[in-house]
């Protein structure tokens, strides 16, 4: 899975504010029903409740400390969003996680376990997380030990629809 993503922001959405360093920033993800294109907002947590995603639908958000861009970094390298580096933005420890967030965070880990770049490494003392690490960069990510059931697929199908836009009916 790869979409074509905006690079964070330097300036809220709402207020026209520019971010500083360690500024608490919401990231949206919204899918535009007008455009196949997933739009990226970004906005200080303090102006959050005044975020309209217009005609879109939000797929996810998270908050994070706004870290301005290094000189010599490429922008470019960080606009395309594959299943990877959308699980390693979503799982960073310094973002907030919304239950919408989560539950596709524990998809992604499933398909990132699979092509083996996360690896299962048990369970936390207390049982109620899994630890995973990153193959590349040898970090462990801490994710909810919830029940994969029938519905926690259903809901997360509906969240990848409208990330990814409606299966197409194969043609007779």
């Amino acid at each position: 899975m790869e979409l074509n993503l905006q690079p964070l922001s330097t300036t809220c959405f709402v207020s026209g504010q520019p971010f500083t360093e360690g500024a608490r920033v919401a990231s949206f993800l919204v899918r535009d029903p007008q455009s196949p294109e997933i739009l990226r907002y970004d906005v200080l947590e303090s102006a959050m409740g005044d975020f309209q995603p217009g005609n879109g639908t939000v797929v996810c958000r998270w908050v994070h400390p706004y870290k301005p861009r290094r000189a010599g970094e490429n922008p470019d390298r960080a606009l395309k969003l594959t299943t990877e580096n959308l699980f390693l933005t979503l799982a960073d420890p310094a973002a907030e996680a919304t239950p919408e967030t989560t539950r596709l965070v524990l998809f992604l880990a499933l398909m990132l376990e699979r092509k083996r770049i996360l690896r299962p490494r048990g369970r936390t003392a207390d049982g109620l997380k899994n630890r995973y690490e990153h193959a590349r960069t040898k970090q462990v990510y801490e994710l909810p030990a919830n029940e994969l059931s029938p519905e926690f697929f259903v809901q997360v199908q509906e969240q990848l629809s409208v990330l990814v836009g409606e299966p197409k009916a194969p043609s007779v």
